[in-house]
């Protein structure tokens, strides 16, 4: 399967989008992307993650995802999955990632405006370590699936605890099932 992936930077400015860049790949082929949370902006409204319609994260650990949030999206064509890591150049800094999977990206399927999204997934570090487990400073979001219809997907890369200023870079691996 040849696909084409087209990835869209949204840096947000409130709720309005200020800024987009097109990135592409073809598939079989990984794609890095490199950033940094000065970017994005804060979201002060993070109620959409632990609402039932989206159960993203849970309300408890809101606090790793108070910095600023710079968001992507792509296309997640038929019969795909998606992995997406973010790597903090700094291994010291806290970052947090999330991804949803929309029928089509809007203005209400954007956060904080999510009213509804068919999957959502997210990785922050640990309170407590996880017996057998063991967590690096990389964060990874999987199982983002398109059986028979497409999908938007958007990716948030977040810092934790009030983080606003890192540099990093986004692995999104994408493979046909």
């Amino acid at each position: 399967m040849k696909t084409k992936l087209i990835i869209l930077a949204l840096l947000l400015s409130s709720l309005s989008i200020y800024s987009q860049k097109v990135i592409q790949y073809q598939d079989g082929n990984d794609l890095f992307i490199k950033g940094n949370l000065s970017e994005g902006k804060p979201m002060t409204d993070l109620s959409w993650a632990w609402q039932s319609n989206n159960a993203c994260f849970p309300e408890t650990q809101k606090k790793k995802f108070t910095g600023n949030h710079v968001l992507y999206y792509t296309d997640l064509p038929v019969y795909s999955e998606m992995e997406v890591t973010v790597v903090p150049k700094d291994p010291s800094k806290n970052f947090s990632i999330y991804a949803y999977q929309v029928g089509k990206v809007s203005e209400n399927k954007l956060v904080p405006n999510l009213s509804s999204c068919t999957r959502c997934e997210a990785d922050y570090k640990w309170d407590y370590k996880r017996r057998g487990r063991t967590q690096d400073h990389t964060r990874t979001v999987k199982d983002l699936l398109a059986i028979r219809n497409p999908f938007q997907v958007v990716i948030g890369v977040v810092g934790a605890n009030g983080l606003v200023e890192g540099e990093y870079e986004l692995h999104i691996k994408l493979k046909s099932r």
